[in-house]
């Protein structure tokens, strides 16, 4: 009698139960989650700034500073976050997509915007005053973890 054949190497089928076969497959196999990619770029920082500061990017030389949502539409308009802390006329990297730590303790799952009150800071609170900015900068994966969804500022009339 013939050894039964190993079914461990032949194709999936090609259908709709194929292809959940293969879902199935790949979720037993893989050792841990899809790391997200980390997306930034490196510039000189016209101020002190600290790892988790949310950043704008000056307009007349494209330098970064601390970005503030009461001041001027530029200063409300968010470039990235700092990956580090560095000084005045030193190059940061400002992480513009994926997940950025941040120096601060946030709450995990909440909805993180840019502050009017104190620059280069988040806050779970959108501004409320007339002719300052809301503008999202992203959520909170965990208490340390900021995962950016930085949208355009919208001014309050």
């Amino acid at each position: 009698m013939p050894a039964p054949e190993s079914k461990a190497l032949q194709p999936y089928a090609a259908n709709a139960e194929g292809l959940t076969a293969v879902l199935t497959d790949l979720l037993s196999t893989m050792p841990e989650p899809v790391v997200s990619k980390v997306t930034g770029y490196i510039v000189n920082a016209f101020e002190n700034v600290t790892q988790g500061d949310v950043l704008y990017s000056r307009t007349s030389d494209g330098q970064v500073g601390k970005a503030v949502a009461n001041d001027t539409l530029d200063k409300a308009v968010v470039a990235g976050i700092a990956e580090t802390t560095v000084t005045a006329g030193s190059e940061v990297r400002v992480i513009v997509t994926g997940q950025v730590a941040v120096s601060t303790s946030i709450d995990a799952g909440d909805t993180y915007f840019l502050s009017a009150s104190s620059p280069g800071s988040l806050t779970k609170t959108p501004p409320t005053t007339a002719g300052h900015y809301i503008t999202l900068v992203g959520e909170a994966g965990t208490s340390n973890q900021l995962v950016l969804k930085i949208k355009r500022p919208i001014q309050l009339r």
